[in-house]
């Protein structure tokens, strides 16, 4: 038992076709320079950050040729500064005293005229960072860019603080703001429960028996929603929410379940004698891929949901753990000497294509859209989330202050 569930903890650490063809440089970009308001520049501490992470989002969403250089005037100022006649757009910015407001003009230099303004306002201080993705998100949107909605979504993660202890966490994308949500004991495998973030799932192994959690986000309530011996996981919810993959153990090897919530029955998609882990739905939900050690590594695999043929289906390496799904797309992580490194390929062809290069890469996650990859790369004892824009070829890394990820969702 102790060897199966170091096992699933260890797994969880361009033109080709119509699927991958979101792979594609962006030629058009936007310049833009950004003018922070000299009247509220300074109020809070936050606000001294705002810039950099505006700068950020804008870089991020490989659409902006961005001016990095921190400019100031007044926020009500018609005028376009003699040295910035050579850019397309300004984004001014005055950021509220209490730190939970912030608003943005959109400016067209070539005649002055506003093109967008809006207020955008957080529940608390500590979450400023969304004022910035909010904004840049619609910015993104009024001057009709590809969709970059993945910024405003929140990130879970799970992270050891000690032996036999870890908590779960919220973040934005940056790790800008994070706030611990559950602690207490041994909390793992976090999991929204749906699109829209309003609830997730985790396991706690502080009892005798493993048991899935559902937590909802507005109330903070937990509900009891299964048990099982050995270990219980959820690696995937179904895009109504209605379904999740499981990885249970009642006798000892791990297999994969799906779970209804609304019966609370559930059916074994998996039987094979050794271990089949990390559940993940493909296309329209009718089949799943997993990762199992049926040649004696670990491998993906993928069958369909009420058929027994397996097939297997990375198409590099021998030693392939965690996955992640998407349309047609695979991500998987591939063990090469003494480097970890993340692929993407594809469940219908041969095609495969390495996203990462050296060092420790692991537990890579689709954005909802499946054009942004979030991994995690360890470097001695520390932690970086990454994302790579597949569209845009963008791709930046963020450490985290402290702890050990042990899984990730967003």
């Amino acid at each position: 038992m102790r060897y199966v569930l170091f096992f699933l903890l260890t797994l969880n650490l361009f033109s080709f076709d119509a699927v991958l063809d979101i792979e594609k440089d962006v030629d058009v970009k936007a310049t833009l320079s950004l003018i922070e308001d000299s009247a509220s520049a300074g109020s809070t501490v936050n606000h001294s950050k705002l810039f950099q992470i505006l700068l950020n989002d804008l870089q991020m969403s490989g659409h902006f040729i961005v001016d990095k250089q921190l400019r100031r005037a007044s926020f009500e100022d018609p005028m376009v500064p003699v040295e910035l006649h050579d850019r397309e757009y300004l984004l001014k910015y005055k950021y509220g005293q209490s730190g939970t407001t912030l608003n943005i003009k959109l400016v067209r230099v070539a005649d002055g005229s506003v093109m967008y303004s809006n207020n955008y306002s957080v529940n608390s201080m500590e979450r400023y960072p969304f004022l910035s993705h909010n904004a840049i998100v619609e910015v993104n949107r009024v001057l009709g860019f590809d969709d970059i909605s993945w910024m405003r979504r929140n990130i879970l993660f799970s992270k050891y603080t000690g032996t036999g202890k870890s908590e779960i966490w919220i973040a934005d994308y940056t790790l800008s703001f994070s706030s611990v949500i559950v602690r207490g004991g041994l909390n793992l495998f976090p999991k929204w429960a749906n699109g829209n973030q309003s609830a997730f799932y985790y396991t706690s192994y502080n009892n005798l028996i493993p048991t899935l959690y559902v937590v909802d986000m507005s109330s903070g309530s937990r509900k009891k929603v299964v048990s099982s011996q050995g270990m219980l996981v959820a690696s995937d919810v179904s895009s109504d929410g209605s379904k999740i993959l499981l990885t249970m153990a009642p006798s000892g090897q791990p297999d994969i379940y799906e779970f209804n919530v609304y019966s609370g029955s559930k059916q074994r998609l998996t039987t094979f004698s050794g271990i089949d882990v990390n559940g993940k739905y493909i296309g329209d939900e009718s089949r799943i891929a997993f990762v199992s050690n049926r040649i004696g590594r670990a491998n993906i695999y993928i069958k369909s949901i009420g058929s027994s043929s397996v097939s297997r289906v990375a198409r590099y390496g021998g030693n392939n753990s965690s996955c992640d799904a998407f349309g047609q797309n695979l991500l998987y992580s591939v063990k090469e000497g003494g480097s970890t490194n993340i692929y993407l390929g594809s469940v219908n062809s041969s095609y495969v294509r390495p996203l990462t290069s050296n060092g420790r890469n692991s537990l890579p996650r689709f954005s909802r859209d499946g054009k942004v990859i979030l991994y995690i790369k360890q470097n001695g004892g520390r932690n970086s989330i990454g994302y790579m824009n597949l569209a845009t070829k963008q791709s930046a890394l963020f450490s985290m202050k402290s702890g050990k990820i042990q899984s990730i969702d967003w």
